[in-house]
């Protein structure tokens, strides 16, 4: 499937007694929902998902599910330290509607994560997932970073659809994209070349919705199809084609997104994206445009900030960032401590011209 653009891996939301804050994470995926973001990202490292017990992480699954725009690609981030953990978890964001599940590298036992480890374990993920995976590889919190030789064999696996790398080693991106073009899969996307999701596809196909697929020619009123109008159909009231997509590379370091897309990654996953979705946006929007001077005035907007909240702060600083912009923020877990007055009159200042 189609995983281009930009999503935020969204922050979980804790009342001041440290228990989940439902309300809260609803209206912040409402309000996700209405930016141009390409979809939402839960639980991964920023929604603190290594703090939260089973039944939390399901009840925030759930939540953010049932709030999500119907039009965002949902990627659920279920890697376990196990590979049959993982495999549990995948299943049931499959079984709530989740598009992708975001698997990060086991790394508690660093010595023994050897090639042949992360090999077998990926594969055995992939293999029985319901859902396409994503390799998470997150360095810099996990101290352990996936080899790229790695990546590119794991990326032959059919149900392995990409990867999102956080270490900001945007060589290693333009390595590991040069190794993985001779992969070419077929994605299904929108008419405009939007993202379509098998949960969008049955949505689309519900009864009522007029789910019969109809070629473009027929509504033409057609008698025989040509070759070119093929390539759409029509699911009640949306309209599909088929994409050549590879194996896709979304990084993780904002303040190095538009290098990064210069290389190859097609997208990002970005917790500065939690506080600044919009202004994320627009260096992906002026890239994609070819408007390499415009996304180089956008990237110098926000470097300094992504780099002193999202790389140094973590995840109190992003979500005092969001806080400052109109979401809700809130306390982090402990060990996360609160930011003292002089953190949070910085935060302020670096975002006083990020206010989206």
């Amino acid at each position: 499937m189609l995983l281009h653009g930009i999503l935020p891996p969204i922050t979980t939301p804790f009342y001041p007694d440290g228990n989940v804050y439902y309300k809260k994470l609803e209206a912040n995926v409402e309000r996700y929902s209405r930016t141009p973001v390409a979809g939402i990202v839960v639980l991964g490292s920023t929604g603190e998902a290594l703090m939260l017990s089973d039944q939390e992480k399901r009840d925030v699954f759930k939540c953010a599910r049932e709030t999500a725009a119907p039009n965002k690609v949902l990627i659920a981030g279920t890697g376990i330290e196990s590979a049959i953990e993982t495999i549990r978890l995948t299943e049931y964001a499959a079984e709530l509607g989740y598009d992708v599940a975001m698997v990060r590298t086991p790394h508690y036992y660093k010595k023994q994560m050897l090639p042949a480890n992360m090999l077998a374990f990926y594969r055995t993920v992939a293999d029985r997932s319901p859902l396409p995976v994503i390799i998470y590889s997150f360095p810099q919190a996990t101290g352990y970073d996936i080899p790229a030789e790695v990546v590119i064999e794991l990326a032959e696996h059919p149900n392995l659809v990409g990867i999102k790398e956080s270490s900001g080693d945007v060589e290693k991106v333009r390595r590991m994209v040069e190794a993985t073009r001779h992969i070419k899969r077929s994605a299904t996307v929108t008419e405009t070349f939007d993202a379509v999701t098998a949960r969008m596809m049955a949505a689309a196909s519900t009864p009522g919705n007029g789910g019969e697929l109809v070629p473009v020619g027929v509504l033409a009123g057609e008698s025989e199809l040509k070759p070119s109008s093929s390539a759409v159909t029509v699911v009640g009231k949306l309209k599909t084609r088929p994409k050549e997509v590879g194996f896709q590379f979304l990084v993780g370091a904002a303040h190095k997104l538009h290098a990064s897309l210069d290389v190859g990654a097609v997208g990002a996953i970005l917790a500065f994206g939690c506080a600044a979705p919009t202004a994320c946006y627009e260096i992906y929007a002026a890239w994609k445009e070819g408007d390499a001077e415009l996304a180089r005035i956008k990237q110098e907007r926000i470097a300094t900030a992504a780099q002193r909240i999202g790389g140094d702060l973590g995840v109190p600083g992003i979500k005092y960032a969001m806080d400052f912009n109109g979401y809700y923020g809130g306390s982090a877990r402990l060990p996360f401590l609160p930011l003292t007055a002089a953190l949070k009159s910085e935060i302020e200042n670096l975002m006083a011209d990020i206010r989206n």
